[in-house]
Order: C-alpha cells, then structure tokens, then sequence
C-alpha cells in the first residue's frame, strides 16, 4: 500500500490547529470569531496541501452526515409540536400563506437582480468555448414535480432526507391531533411525547452545532484543495458575478425586506443569523444547516420556535433564492448570449415565471442547483449539455449559493413572525438578556448584603 506522506501530514497540520481552536474556545473566544479563524485555517491548509486533503475532509463529512441525521426528526417533531402548539394562538392558514409568500418573494427578487445584471454586462457575448455534448438529466413534469412534494412512502422520505413530504406529514399528524384533542383528552401522552422528543433531539442538534469551527476547518480546505486554477480561469466572470449578485441579495435585498416589511434593524438580523449563514456556505446544504438556523432564529432573533421551525423547514425546499433564482437565471442569459439566441421581452418575463415555478420543492442539498438549472433550461428550451461548461466553477459557487438560501428562508421567516406579531424584541435587540443580567446581579447583591 503506498503512504501519501502530504495526506498524513495535512492530518496533522490539521490536527495541531484543531488544538488551537480548542484552546481558543476555552478561553471564551467568540464563536463567530472562532468560526471566522477556522475558515483562514482550512484556506491556508487547502492551498499548502492542494488535493492532499482525504483525511482532512473527513471530519468535514461526519459533521455534515451528523447534521443531516438530525434533519428529518427533527423536522418531524418540531412541525408536530409547532402546529399543535399553535392551536388558536395563530392563523395557520395565514403563517401559511405568508411564509411561501415571502419565500417565493426571495426568489423572485434574486431572479429578477440577476437577470438586469447579466443582461446590462452582455455576459456570455463573444465568449468562445467548445463543450461535449452531455445527456441531460431527467426533469420531472410540472404535475410530476407536485405530486412528489406530497409522502407516499414515509420511510422511503426519510431515508432520502425530502423534507416537503416530511412536512406534510407532521402537518396532517399535528392537525388531526388538534381535531381529536378537543374530543379525547387521551391523546394528551402523545402530545408530551411529541415535545419532549423536540427538546432532547434540539439539544443534540445543539450538541452537534458546537464542533462547527472544527468542520469548517476541514470543508473549507477541500473547497480549496480541489479546485484547478486552470479549469476555473476561463469562468472567473460567472463566479464573480456571481458571488457579486449573492452578496447584494444575501446584504442588500433582505436588509430592505427586513427593515421595510418588518420595520425591524437589518444589521441586528445579519448578525444573529450569521453562523447558520458559516455553517450554510462551508457545508453546501440548506437541509444540514436547518437545525443551525432554527436555533438562531428561536434563541437569538426572538421568532416563535412553532414559526420558526415551519418557515425555516420550509425554505430548505421551496423559495432558494441562490440555488433557484440566482445561478439558474445566470446561467441561462449567458446561454442564450453565448449561443446568439433571440429573446424578446415578453420571454424573458417568462423565464422569471419558470424559475419560480422549478424553485417550488427544491431539495436543499449539495448540487440542487444543477438539477434546478436543467429544469428552467428544460423548459425555457435551452440547449441543457452547456451546463457542463459551468461544472468546474459550480462547487465554488454552491456555498455562496447555499449561504443566500439559508439567509433568505431565515428573512422570509422573521418577516412572516413579525407581520403575524410573533416576534419577541426584547430577544431581537438583546434587551431581555441585558434585563436578565441586571436582574441577576441585583439580586447577587441583594444576597451578599
């Protein structure tokens, strides 16, 4: 067997930093911080150790395999909980409606953004590239497409981590338990099963979430590791513009829906919902980051944990504004400029409505987005094997991708808790923490007197 010795001694590098961070976490360094210090760890080793990173990624993998392993319980009890929980404390038919309002309002904002940013650049015009023909990937019709959003086999949805018909699910469990509740109250054990269930696996999520900065070390230098100058060069425009339009969107679209719609402070949100943003754009899956982000937007942003769980689920499948409205929208003007295609008007209005229509029930997992890109490409009528020619860029791209997912669906949430007056802002603006603190030493004074 032959002994890669840069394999062994990126491990090891990897291992003495993994101290590092271990020792910084003790002394009380912030996580934010701490996870921002592990990103330069896993660049510095992804450019020292190049390809040379099997053994480093692994703790990357079972972070990320640990998280989704968590999704679907977790889902599962929660959206239980959250619903029964509910009761006659919210319309559920407007939470409803408002959340796939304003995840789809993500959608459409980043769709439209990118179109008139790549249409004013002429991106793809003159651009000489000769792709091999590819076969396309199998789109499912429209009707295909909402027939699945809905369980058949509730097993068969676990195991592939779907987590719409999950939703639906716990969606009809949770109402039918409502209905029988007011009949029989022998159904109340099943209801503190259900919320007991949500506890302990919220706090092995929350046990999990703890070794972020270490798997953020390890994914960021096979992000790093695996990508060939060569192979990228010719793109670097689309990955540009690309990171360029997830910044505006991630930074300045959902700055102005929050302070707009929400009357609420942008800057507040950005920074509470910030390491479910870290976890998002280091592990490439909205899925994965979904027990992150709940958390952030229970305990942090002060949204109703039964709200919370409901959107936030939500979004990891429907809405997307990177992977749904960004990269497909992008990819498809330069398409239609590289090839010479004629497009009017009217047919561009019509390739925004495409994209929200593919965007409904996209899983949010690492490549969603070349699926969603052959879906618009499918049936705006554009040649599908050119997706190819992104290939070598697309890896790079799905974590700002996921990231603006992650960060959109958690906007879309707070706008649908506040509008619904579901949202505490003594826990947005950190007032109850400051007031507990003050009470607390009022207290300790209070004794030591």
């Amino acid at each position: 067997m032959r002994i890669n010795v840069l394999e062994f001694a990126a491990l090891a590098t990897t291992l003495v930093l993994f101290g590092v961070l271990y020792v910084l976490d003790r002394k009380g360094v912030d996580f934010g911080i701490l996870t921002l210090i592990a990103t330069a760890f896993g660049v510095g080793i992804g450019l020292v150790f190049r390809e040379n990173y099997t053994y480093v990624a692994a703790f990357g993998t079972v972070y990320v395999n640990a998280l989704q392993a968590f999704v679907v319980p977790l889902l599962l009890f929660s959206v239980i909980s959250s619903i029964t929980n509910l009761g006659s404390q919210v319309n559920l038919h407007k939470v409803g409606l408002k959340s796939v309002f304003f995840l789809l309002l993500n959608t459409f904002t980043a769709s439209v953004l990118t179109l008139i940013a790549a249409l004013s650049l002429g991106l793809g015009r003159g651009f000489q590239y000769t792709v091999e023909a590819s076969e396309a990937k199998e789109v499912p019709t429209a009707v295909e497409a909402i027939v699945s959003l809905f369980p058949k086999n509730i097993i068969n949805e676990w195991g592939s981590n779907t987590v719409v018909p999950i939703l639906i699910f716990g969606l009809v469990i949770a109402l039918a338990y409502n209905a029988l509740v007011r009949e029989d109250a022998s159904v109340k054990p099943f209801k503190a099963f259900v919320d007991a269930g949500n506890a302990v696996l919220g706090r092995a999520v929350s046990f999990v979430v703890s070794f972020t900065p270490y798997a953020v070390t390890a994914l960021i230098a096979r992000a790093v590791g695996r990508s060939k100058l060569e192979d990228l060069a010719p793109l670097l425009s689309v990955l540009v513009v690309a990171y360029v339009l997830a910044a505006i969107q991630l930074f300045g679209v959902e700055s102005i829906l929050i302070a707009a719609i929400a009357k609420l402070n942008p800057i507040t949100f950005l920074k509470k919902i910030a390491p479910a943003g870290i976890v998002a754009f280091t592990s490439q899956s909205s899925v994965g980051t979904l027990p992150v982000t709940v958390s952030k937007l229970k305990e942090d942003i002060g949204v109703d944990g039964d709200v919370a769980a409901f959107t936030a689920g939500l979004g990891a499948n429907l809405g997307m504004p990177g992977c749904a409205g960004i990269w497909p929208v992008l990819l498809a003007v330069f398409t239609i400029h590289q090839q010479g295609i004629h497009y009017t008007a009217g047919q561009y209005v019509l390739l925004i409505a495409l994209t929200l229509l593919v965007s409904i029930g996209t899983v949010g997992v690492p490549g969603t987005a070349t699926i969603t890109a052959t879906a618009l490409f499918t049936a705006a009528g554009l040649p599908v094997e050119l997706i190819v020619l992104f290939s070598p860029i697309s890896a790079i791209v799905d974590m700002v991708r996921t990231a603006t997912n992650v960060v959109g669906a958690a906007a879309a949430t707070v706008l649908t808790a506040e509008t619904e007056g579901l949202l505490d802002h003594a826990v947005y603006y950190g007032t109850a923490a400051v007031a507990g603190e003050a009470k607390a030493e009022k207290t300790e004074k209070v004794i030591v007197a």
